[in-house]
């Protein structure tokens, strides 16, 4: 006689807990940059163009929540042996590997049938790259050092790329995809910095790029990319479609946001030792936050207010 065997509830919602906590909501902020094109493009106000867009935006975290989930099946073991990341629901047992491995399978294949359907098949593309590039991340190029953070970049700029097709742009400069990608390998380069001097003689256990990279070259690149970050914005000031649509100069008065934020974010790297998660400090340190929003609330304003008024 066969024993039917049966999950207890508690452990039901145990897992379902465990399963959006790898989904990593708070890392969700990263996608609302998909609103760029809508944003940049003067289309804020336009309803339809906003809810086609905000759809675009919660398939989007579907997707990138499902590379959390593979990301997080590769690399269980070097988890395990990760200050912080040991707690997480995969390594610490909360979420079980079989619930994982259905999840990564059933999330993106129910998104991106929704993308091509409600959406665009356009969209349902980028999304089908933007899903291959961190697939092929998460089993391969990790390990390849420079590469592992140029194809983290390429996830930003494909979000950008993503908002730009969902609702047909048409003045939308590609100096934004330049500041995106620049701003995102930044924020990479910081993020691997912090990570090196944490895990210390750890490191090449936990990810075996690590072994690859030094603080001497990591801090190169930064002050490389950095300078180039603020270059691309700066152009972006002056040249950028939308800026000449709207006739004025007034884009240059958001200049002193953006080089406070970037100053501000090297100061917490070499002087507070903060950056290890930079999603999270975004978040947590008011200067910084404040800067953004003082520089999103500027840029809009002088956008739209003329037109408002």
């Amino acid at each position: 006689m066969n024993a039917r065997i049966s999950i207890k509830p508690e452990h039901k919602l145990r897992a379902l807990i465990g399963l959006i906590r790898t989904m990593r909501p708070r890392q969700w902020t990263k996608n609302v940059i998909i609103y760029a094109g809508l944003v940049f493009d003067g289309q804020l106000l336009v309803l339809n163009s906003f809810l086609r867009v905000t759809l675009a935006f919660i398939l989007l975290c579907l997707v990138a929540s499902t590379i959390y989930i593979i990301n997080d099946l590769v690399d269980i073991e070097a988890d395990r042996q990760h200050p912080r990341k040991k707690n997480r629901p995969l390594p610490s047992g909360q979420l079980p590997k079989q619930v994982a491995m259905i999840a990564a399978v059933a999330i993106p294949a129910v998104s991106l049938a929704a993308a091509a359907l409600f959406i665009s098949p356009q969209f349902a593309i980028v999304l089908i790259i933007y899903f291959v590039i961190h697939v092929l991340y998460s089993f391969w190029l990790k390990n390849i050092v420079i590469i592992d953070i140029m194809a983290i970049t390429a996830g930003f700029v494909l979000r950008v790329a993503a908002g730009v097709v969902v609702v047909q742009v048409e003045n939308f400069s590609p100096w934004l995809y330049a500041c995106t990608g620049l701003l995102a390998l930044f924020l990479a380069i910081g993020k691997r910095r912090q990570e090196l001097l944490l895990l210390a003689e750890n490191a090449q256990n936990v990810r075996v790029t690590y072994k690859e990279y030094n603080l001497p070259l990591l801090d190169e690149m930064l002050r490389l990319v950095m300078t180039g970050t603020f270059v691309a914005y700066l152009l972006y000031t002056v040249e950028a479609d939308t800026i000449k649509v709207a006739n004025t100069d007034l884009a240059l008065i958001t200049i002193p946001f953006v080089l406070y934020g970037l100053f501000r974010y090297m100061y917490l790297i070499y002087v507070r030792n903060e950056g290890s998660a930079p999603d999270e400090l975004l978040l947590q340190d008011r200067p910084l936050l404040a800067s953004i929003l003082l520089w999103g609330l500027t840029f809009v304003g002088i956008l739209y207010l003329p037109n408002a008024l």
